[in-house]
């Protein structure tokens, strides 16, 4: 299906027009970016991995360019290039983006909102989350399991606990990639002093630096063998290797931080629950992260105020959506007993931007809609 016959059938549906009423009202201003977009940032966000997951072309300039694999980095790229950067906004959006998916049709319709500059975090969040549950309504899919998490407090519970850098870094992409943090932690407590390397020179060499200084030294290695890359590792990966390696040189993670991080890995329930568990934790480890642990029941407040049954959302401190662009509430929508796929799922990503060239930092929060999978479950509701 061509993306004129796609659009063509998304106009048609009735669903459609319910969807992009529904964000209308909600001041979310229709966005269109183009389909042919930079691969840059799209690489520079989610690594070399995508890669085979995009669709690439290059111009007469040798730009590499590829087809849009998603709509919120074309988005929030308009955003940036407009007027109104920096101004909170909001913008809407269906439509085709293309990436090779593994049996599965590799043009599908995308949906979703993105609001921009708001600093009232708690509040665009619950409005973020009602806006997703009247999408999946707009199919005619209301019986909705809501997912929620935070990463916001996981970062905070880094931060209080003092890690070594190289430690942090492991432990928020660990969390980010869902990779098991419970396995992770038991290998980090494990010192590992007696064990020799063959690299032991440049381990002593890395004592004490920071990851700066780390890249700087393997770049300068790596350019004395003539090499970029080991084993398909890139050189920001070799030297977070090495460094992470100096610093379990110096012995493991204190097993205090380690208990901290596996009780507050099992908090998990109705986000009322949740809120008094972590300031338990809190109280008991003498630990502060009152901030954040202030915004999420902040957000938990607007979302009642929204109508959502806050006793029927299930908030895990464990909960994350497995991308690194991710800053604080995460959620994704499923139909209850029914999908280990989300039908609407998004989040908080206050880093972006910068990463996407803005000079100041801008608060941004969105979602996407599964269109197919959502019209498949609306096909069998309404049967």
């Amino acid at each position: 299906m061509t993306a004129t016959a796609t659009s063509n059938a998304a106009g048609s549906a009735a669903w459609a027009d319910t969807l992009l009423l529904s964000f209308a009202q909600a001041g979310y201003v229709r966005a269109e970016p183009a389909i042919l977009q930079p691969a840059e940032p799209f690489l520079d966000l989610s690594g070399e991995d995508i890669r085979k997951s995009l669709y690439l072309t290059t111009d007469l300039s040798g730009e590499e360019l590829c087809l849009r694999p998603d709509l919120t980095i074309p988005v929030a790229r308009d955003y940036l290039s407009s007027g109104r950067a920096g101004q909170p906004a909001g913008f809407s959006y269906l439509g085709p983006v293309f990436r090779y998916r593994s049996g599965q049709a590799s043009e599908f319709l995308q949906a979703g909102i993105e609001s921009f500059g708001r600093q009232d975090r708690a509040a665009a969040d619950a409005e973020t989350l009602a806006l997703g549950l009247e999408a999946t309504a707009a199919f005619g899919v209301r019986d909705v399991e809501i997912r929620t998490g935070d990463v916001a407090l996981f970062n905070a519970l880094l931060d209080a606990l003092d890690l070594y850098p190289v430690w942090r870094r492991r432990l928020v992409k660990d969390f980010n990639r869902k990779i098991s943090l419970e396995k992770d932690l038991e290998r980090l407590a494990a010192a590992t002093t007696a064990t020799r390397s063959e690299y032991e020179g440049v381990l002593a060499a890395l004592a004490g630096s920071d990851r700066k200084a780390a890249l700087a030294f393997v770049t300068d290695l790596m350019s004395i063998a003539g090499t970029t890359n080991v084993g398909g590792r890139t050189t920001a990966e070799i030297a977070d290797r090495f460094l992470e390696q100096s610093t379990l040189k110096g012995g493991a993670l204190p097993r205090e931080a380690i208990t901290v991080l596996k009780r507050f890995l099992t908090i998990a329930g109705n986000p009322d629950d949740a809120i008094a568990e972590l300031r338990a934790l809190t109280a008991d480890a003498k630990l502060d992260l009152t901030a954040a642990i202030d915004q999420f029941e902040s957000r938990v407040g607007f979302m009642a105020a929204r109508g959502i049954d806050v006793k029927q959302t299930r908030f895990s401190t464990a909960f994350g959506r497995g991308l690194d662009y991710y800053t604080g509430f995460e959620f994704e929508l499923h139909h209850r007993g029914n999908g280990a796929e989300p039908l609407v799922a998004g989040g908080r990503y206050d880093g972006l931007m910068t990463q996407l060239g803005s000079t100041e930092p801008i608060p941004a929060v969105g979602f996407s809609v599964w269109v197919d999978a959502l019209t498949k479950i609306g096909r069998k509701v309404g049967a």
